[in-house]
């Protein structure tokens, strides 16, 4: 039974939580709406705890009409309005504006690679690095990865995207898998040792 199997502890009880842990954290995405949909979550976490982001996920998902990054780079100044009254998000407006600027860019980088999916997977060579990490304090909150990442986005003019969010980021879409060894969730399938230097793209 789902609720007998032994899952990151981080995850708690909380049946969102566990639902996200269980179906998304980890597992490889290639679809760039969901890649633009964790940069908005995920900068706005900021300064914030990630189930509370998670309980306004579908809030975000009304208000940046489904996370469409072409949609949300025609935002306007009314756009930034509308959405500071949105109680159903955060509403900071420095990561609002943040998060359409990110939008424009994330475009540009779409027509650079030819995907945001292309650009991400490229820093691994294509692979899911899987860690095999024994407890909750040995999971880092940044690595050399995450912080030549985030530096990149941030020579393109990215915002709100640094070392430790665009971990986080690697983490929700697979190309890091930190599932403990002890969970359920955890593969060694597709892996590359966690030693194995990263490519620059």
């Amino acid at each position: 039974m789902a609720d007998a199997l032994r899952r990151c502890p981080w995850c708690g009880t909380d049946e969102l939580y566990v639902r996200y842990h269980d179906e998304e954290w980890g597992v490889p995405a290639h679809d760039d709406r969901r890649h633009f949909e964790f940069l908005v979550l995920e900068s706005a976490q900021a300064g914030l705890s990630w189930i509370t982001i998670l309980r306004k996920r579908e809030g975000y998902r009304k208000a940046y009409r489904d996370f469409d990054p072409a949609t949300v780079a025609r935002f306007t100044a009314r756009d930034v309005e509308r959405l500071m009254g949105n109680a159903g998000i955060v509403r900071n407006r420095a990561k609002i504006e943040a998060s359409i600027s990110n939008a424009r860019l994330f475009l540009a980088l779409q027509r650079e690679r030819g995907s945001f999916d292309a650009y991400l997977w490229g820093w691994t060579g294509g692979r899911p690095v899987v860690n095999r990490w024994k407890d909750l304090a040995d999971i880092p909150a940044r690595t050399e990865l995450s912080d030549a990442l985030a530096r990149d986005l941030k020579a393109r003019g990215f915002r709100f995207l640094g070392s430790t969010i665009m971990y986080a980021h690697l983490q929700a879409v697979g190309v890091v898998n930190d599932h403990l060894a002890s969970c359920f969730r955890s593969r060694r399938s597709g892996a590359v040792r966690s030693a194995t230097p990263w490519r620059g793209v």
